[in-house]
């Protein structure tokens, strides 16, 4: 009993270390092939796996975020009150006139248009292991800019005695609105705000394909 005993402590012992080695290698290779971008440890990774841990070329990084398309990046949002109204050059307004205010709620959506990203403007630099990508990115631009309906009404109307409500100034002021709208956000900075969140989440692209220096302007 005591021979049959110490068999199997000793294979029970020898399991355990081996299954302990198993569990530490594992490890050991995640951390290899999680740091290993670049470089001859990039190139083992690349063996290992049977992929390529990262973006190596210039045009492979322009097709990747050509993918963004349209990034929007900002949304603008604005609660406003706007006048219209139209006035007789003879009468007064009491009598001739057509006057009213309106809530408005809109709001302008602008980014960058990723696909009009050229080949000229990614640059990929080799240091040792350090690779670095410098992307210009396109200007930033409005999108739309929209007036949500739902939320926009008249509260005050009114029209002279002698004259009827005239059906086109509502769309007339609606349309006033929407660019007082635009304004209102280019105004407020919402193309360099568009151009620094772009900014942000190509740099965050970027370094997850594994270059260790990004500059992105």
């Amino acid at each position: 009993m005591t021979t049959q005993y110490n068999y199997n402590r000793r294979g029970s012992g020898t399991f355990y270390a081996f299954l302990l080695a198993v569990v530490l290698g594992a490890v050991a290779l995640g951390l290899f092939l999680r740091q290993a971008k670049s470089g001859a440890m990039g190139r083992i990774a690349s063996l290992i796996t049977g992929r390529s841990t990262s973006i190596v070329s210039a045009p492979g990084v322009i097709e990747r975020i050509q993918r963004l398309n349209r990034l929007e990046t900002v949304v603008y949002s604005l609660d406003t009150v706007v006048e219209g109204n139209k006035s007789s050059a003879v009468l007064p307004d009491l009598l001739a006139g057509d006057r009213l205010l309106m809530i408005v709620r809109g709001q302008t959506i602008a980014g960058v248009d990723m696909s009009q990203m050229k080949p000229d403007d990614v640059q990929i630099l080799e240091n040792g292991n350090v690779r670095t990508v410098r992307i210009v990115l396109p200007p930033s631009q409005v999108f739309v800019t929209t007036i949500d309906n739902q939320h926009t009404r008249v509260y005050v109307r009114s029209t002279g005695l002698f004259v009827q409500a005239d059906k086109d100034l509502e769309s007339e002021t609606r349309a006033r609105a929407q660019a007082e709208l635009q304004k209102a956000a280019l105004e407020d900075g919402i193309l360099d705000a568009a151009s620094k969140n772009a900014r942000s989440t190509v740099t965050a692209m970027l370094e997850g394909f594994g270059f260790q220096k990004v500059e992105v302007r």
